[in-house]
């Protein structure tokens, strides 16, 4: 039988020993051996950090997003060589989607999560802040990628996307990775690493892969690096508590298995939309991955006078399921990922069977289509019911990693919050109803105990996109037991592969280091128009000073009359006592106006369009006789993609706008973006 290579230091290499043999799920006939015996993990930890790190950190946000999209298109064209493998480890095509195409997804999000960041090595973290009375001297925080490397250990139900989903998230921090997915199924996750490699996308380093143990990996760990864990929660604090990691403050992200919970609302009645789409989701949820999802639904909690109801119409739906070979288009559910994993699921049952009963399902039979249930990992998709969940415990701890849930009853929204919250952390809750008065006081109340909850009703029901997806742009992850940690989240992810710094100094030394203009830094004036300079040509700090008016009533009168806004501190007299204003005070928008008048150039230049305003605040009133001022400085520049070579090259340009008074007092601030043109050629 064939050794499953290893990718270390840029290379394919077989590892010692006899190995674990992998099988498949459905019929039992080997697929290969995995074995990370013999690999030396401190050189391949060393070629992470001084080949694989310093490339990614020399490539900006936007070069790491970009090369994100290329793999992600490179891997599309490639899938259905992987939908074929993936069937090998029970998943039908609809779960492997979820695996292979929700991947891929990731990679898809987080390259386009790069227009969130500057086009640099780095990025600002926060708004700067005045640390004198001068406003001489200011803090700013950056973020900067560390110098050491992602050690991802990951769990067998998720292979493609356990893998992809965590190395978009580093890779566009400029962090590469180490990745040791689960045993069981990393067959389906090197054939995917095979492709990356044969991409030639991805710089040397930035990605090597363990079929295998970790031996003493993460004996050799440092402050430099982070490690993610996705597994059991036992599993995982073990190896969160090792003394290496104490030592070092490694980072350490758990996703652990966590009991989640679904809330039938008191309002919902058979009949209604929302019924039918808690009954869907249950059954999906308990089948799609055969159950073996860390975001499956284990705990259900419906009214106490609906009961009845809801096992009658998850024992319907469920009976609908046809299970067997996931290569067949007719099956919808396929089959656990290993024997291992049946027989821990079964034992778990009757652990909770000590004080449930089984309503549907059976523990050692199932019908099956075009699969033999003895050979294969298969299981019946089982729904218990429990009639004492406060004071039952075992159903609160206990979780059965396969098609299985537990139906309990509650009496109030109170009570189901604390039913809810005695899964202690959970991944993800769902609550259906119709009812915003029940949806606020149930998320409210619950959200200290979970990671995600999705809220589901008849308006959000063609487009939710389900109980058990995470998404790319939102936190995957939960307290208590649930880890405590979180990955993906966008922003947020990104961040976890980054070093905070907080650099204090003068306005002009912060803004050279961060590339933002800072108020108060030193300005350059030059006698050529900024509006007439291209992209390239401006820098930050670059200045306008530009001419001088006053203000009158007629001009407050005359844009009142255009904009129609008659607000009476604007124009009426009268109405003045007891306000801010002493006089008719000109409008924000004017003055902001009147600004633009002063600073922009009437030429056709480099200077395409407004492209928005940031940041605008009115400081100072402005009363007919007021003259103003403005400084228009270049306060950041944004580099833009072209879609493609006919399109013109462009960059966005926020301008630091300062209008101010005879007495050289602020009146009005604001950040403007205008669009700018590139030079041609």
């Amino acid at each position: 039988m064939q050794k499953l290579e290893n990718f270390v230091l840029d290379k394919w290499v077989t590892g010692d020993g006899d190995g674990q043999l992998l099988v498949n799920a459905v019929t039992a006939s080997p697929v290969a051996i995995a074995t990370a015996d013999g690999l030396d993990f401190e050189a391949m930890l060393n070629f992470a950090r001084t080949v694989g790190n310093p490339a990614l950190r020399k490539l900006t946000f936007h070069e790491r997003g970009r090369m994100l999209r290329a793999l992600a298109l490179y891997l599309s064209d490639r899938k259905e060589q992987f939908y074929n493998i993936s069937y090998q480890t029970g998943a039908t095509r609809s779960d492997s989607w979820i695996d292979i195409e929700g991947g891929i997804g990731n990679l898809f999000a987080n390259a386009s999560l790069r227009r969130k960041f500057p086009n640099e090595t780095f990025c600002l973290d926060g708004e700067s802040h005045k640390l004198s009375k001068t406003g001489g001297f200011v803090g700013q925080h950056i973020l900067v990628p560390k110098e050491g490397v992602a050690i991802h250990i990951n769990a067998f139900n998720f292979p493609v996307w356990g893998m992809l989903e965590k190395i978009a998230v580093n890779l566009l921090a400029g962090v590469p990775a180490i990745v040791k997915p689960a045993s069981l199924t990393c067959y389906l996750t090197q054939a995917v690493v095979k492709e990356i490699h044969r991409s030639g996308i991805l710089p040397a380093g930035a990605l090597q892969l363990i079929c295998g143990s970790t031996g003493n990996l993460l004996d050799l760990v440092c402050s430099q690096d982070v490690i993610t864990f996705t597994g059991s929660a036992v599993t995982g604090q073990k190896l969160k508590s090792r003394q290496r990691i104490l030592e070092e403050n490694v980072p350490f992200n758990m996703e652990a298995d966590s009991l989640n919970c679904i809330v039938l609302g008191t309002d919902v009645e058979p009949g209604m939309p929302e019924w039918d789409l808690f009954i869907k989701e249950v059954r999906r949820e308990m089948t799609a991955k055969a159950g073996q999802k860390c975001t499956a639904i284990r705990r259900i909690f419906v009214p106490v006078n609906k009961l009845e109801d809801v096992q009658i119409a998850i024992g319907a739906a469920l009976q609908k399921t046809v299970i067997g070979n996931p290569a067949n288009e007719q099956v919808k559910m396929g089959a656990l990922a290993g024997k291992g994993q049946v027989e821990e699921v079964r034992n778990h049952v009757k652990e909770l069977l000590r004080s449930s009963s089984l309503v549907y399902g059976s523990l050692d039979h199932a019908d099956l289509v075009d699969a033999d249930y003895n050979v294969g990992a298969f299981l019946s998709p089982m729904l218990l019911m429990n009639t004492n969940p406060f004071s039952a415990e075992d159903v609160h701890t206990i979780e059965a990693f396969g098609p299985v849930s537990t139906l309990m009853p509650y009496s109030t929204i109170g009570d189901a919050v604390e039913l809810a919250k005695k899964g202690k952390g959970s991944l993800v809750c769902s609550v259906v109803t119709a009812d915003p008065k029940i949806a606020s006081t149930f998320v409210l109340q619950a959200a200290t105990h979970h990671g995600r909850i999705l809220v589901l009703d008849n308006e959000c029901a063609k487009e939710h996109t389900g109980f058990g997806s995470p998404l790319p742009l939102l936190v995957h992850g939960g307290p208590g037991r649930a880890g405590g940690g979180e990955e993906m989240g966008g922003i947020r992810g990104v961040k976890h592969y980054m070093q905070r710094v907080a650099i204090q100094g003068s306005p002009t030394m912060i803004s050279a280091i961060t590339n933002v203009y800072q108020a108060g830094a030193k300005q350059v004036q030059e006698e050529k128009h900024p509006f007439k300079k291209y992209f390239e040509e401006l820098k930050v700090g670059d200045t306008l000073v530009t001419a001088k008016r006053t203000i009158t009533e007629a001009d407050i009168s005359n844009f009142a009359n255009l904009s129609w806004d008659h607000f009476y501190a604007h124009t009426d007299h009268t109405s003045l006592q007891g306000t801010l204003f002493e006089k008719p005070v000109a409008h924000g928008y004017f003055i902001l106006s009147a600004a633009a008048g002063l600073f922009v150039n009437a030429e056709k230049g480099p200077v395409l369009l407004n492209y928005g305003i940031d940041e605008l605040r009115f400081t100072k009133p402005v009363y007919a006789g007021t003259t103003i001022g403005v400084r228009l400085t270049v306060k950041e520049k944004i580099d833009k993609d072209k879609r493609d070579e006919s399109e013109i090259g462009k960059g966005i340009v926020k301008w630091f706008v300062d209008v101010y008074d005879q007495d050289n007092e602020q009146v009005a601030v604001a950040t403007i973006l205008t669009m700018v043109k590139k030079r041609e050629g």
